[in-house]
């Protein structure tokens, strides 16, 4: 039986079971690297990003600005979440959803005030974060702490330092529920030169490189939380996943509504698509990765508990 994602700010269990997660995987530390479990997906993250697809364009990478955006995040998600039930010994655990754009129905300063920001959820803004679980001023090596992060050049660099974020800070408000389901709307999973100037395919405009609703969608989320979020490093605040599996059930609420419509490019395409095209192997860090189309239905594994504010 599939496992049940549910809203982190309107389920106490799955709440605190996600933050005692977060905090086991990162005390779980390689010692031949220095780093965490939680660690390896930030560094997973960075290395997709600078892999460019193809290598001759500075754009599309393995892991964004294309179309292998969607599948790409679902198999990261689904790893991390295989994870959670190792450390949590949980097999029916199912990672959370942060719901933004139910935020961005709110008023600029309530969505700053959101559950989501309070001390028994993510904790709040600051450089280092002082409230919530994640809050280590002091980068005490025993509590959550930034270990890997990214430079502009998609460099690694080890760090020992606490959480950062600037909610709100960098861009207004927070895309809404009508945007979201403009998006789910959209009949085209993608549209050729499968890049990020598309304003009417819903993997574009739910990625959201544009930031001006309603094209801004994952994209603005990371803006608004910014700090750690901001960099390719962003896995490094818990949010992150939070923001993807809301992404996520975006994509589960346009195949539902669109049970026909394909994933776009198929393999036909050229070579120069290697990573986004149907068949490709995604690339992971992990051994024996999957390929897109492994992704493309996952009701097996797990589904949201719902998916009526964005449908």
């Amino acid at each position: 039986m599939a496992n049940i994602r549910k809203d982190i700010t309107t389920d106490s269990s799955v709440r605190d079971k996600y933050i005692a997660g977060v905090l086991r995987l990162k005390q779980e530390i390689n010692p031949r690297s220095g780093l965490s479990t939680y660690d390896a997906f930030v560094v997973w993250h960075v290395r997709a990003m600078t892999t460019m697809t193809p290598p001759s364009q500075t754009s599309r990478n393995a892991a964004h600005r294309g179309p292998v955006f969607l599948p790409w995040h679902r198999y990261l998600l689904i790893v991390l979440e295989q994870q959670f039930q190792r450390v949590l010994n949980d097999t029916a655990f199912a990672l959370p959803y942060w719901a933004w754009n139910r935020d961005g129905d709110l008023s600029v300063q309530q969505q700053r005030k959101s559950p989501i920001w309070q001390d028994n959820c993510m904790g709040g803004s600051g450089n280092p974060v002082t409230s919530g679980p994640f809050a280590n001023p002091n980068a005490d090596p025993t509590k959550f702490v930034i270990r890997v992060v990214s430079n502009s050049q998609g460099q690694l660099i080890k760090v020992n330092r606490g959480l950062a974020r600037r909610i709100g800070a960098d861009v207004a408000n927070l895309p809404t529920s009508a945007q979201a389901r403009q998006a789910v709307g959209f009949g085209d999973y993608d549209e050729a030169d499968w890049s990020v100037g598309s304003t009417s395919t819903m993997r574009n405009v739910v990625e959201g490189w544009q930031l001006n609703p309603p094209a801004g969608m994952h994209n603005r989320v990371h803006v608004w939380v910014g700090g750690d979020m901001a960099p390719m490093s962003s896995p490094n605040d818990p949010v992150f996943f939070l923001n993807h599996c809301n992404v996520d059930r975006l994509w589960a609420a346009w195949q539902q509504k669109h049970p026909g419509a394909p994933y776009l490019p198929s393999d036909t395409a050229p070579v120069t698509l290697k990573f986004h095209r149907l068949s490709d192997t995604l690339f992971s860090v992990y051994p024996n990765p999957p390929k897109i189309s492994d992704m493309i239905d996952v009701t097996d594994i797990y589904r949201y508990d719902t998916i009526a504010d964005v449908s």
